[in-house]
């Protein structure tokens, strides 16, 4: 099912975001505002393009999430890699995006105060001592 869903939500990710897919959604809009005074604006003549554009959008917040969640993980894997490859990095951001908020802006408050530190020409202060206590 994963993998079905995958190619699927990667098959629409690529059709919707081509300008074609934009002409035709601009397309069907025009049609059904042109059609209006065929209908004489009823009741029935909003609802079509009511319920047809809550029903795409609703389908599109999955297969749009799901497209963001596969192209994160890659980003991590990839920013992950790098890390491990570069002998100088400092391995224990490997893994952090599964921290908690508070744990993550502990840890970019305290990169921030070690740049800072660096710039003024004080020692710099130990990121791992941070990671660890979270």
């Amino acid at each position: 099912m994963d993998r079905f869903f995958t190619r699927i939500s990667t098959s629409v990710s690529a059709a919707v975001g081509q300008p074609w897919a934009f002409v035709i959604a601009l397309a069907f809009i025009i049609a059904w505002g042109a059609s209006g005074p065929i209908f004489q604006y009823s009741d029935t003549w909003q609802l079509v393009v009511n319920t047809s554009t809550t029903i795409v959008t609703f389908l599109m917040v999955f297969v749009i999430q799901n497209s963001q969640n596969r192209d994160s993980a890659a980003i991590q894997a990839k920013l992950d890699e790098l890390i491990r490859a570069v002998e100088e990095a400092r391995t224990q951001f490997i893994g952090i995006e599964h921290k908690s908020q508070k744990e993550l802006e502990e840890i970019r408050s305290g990169l921030e105060q070690e740049c800072d530190a660096d710039e003024k020409g004080s020692p710099k202060r130990s990121l791992e001592s941070l990671i660890e206590r979270n």
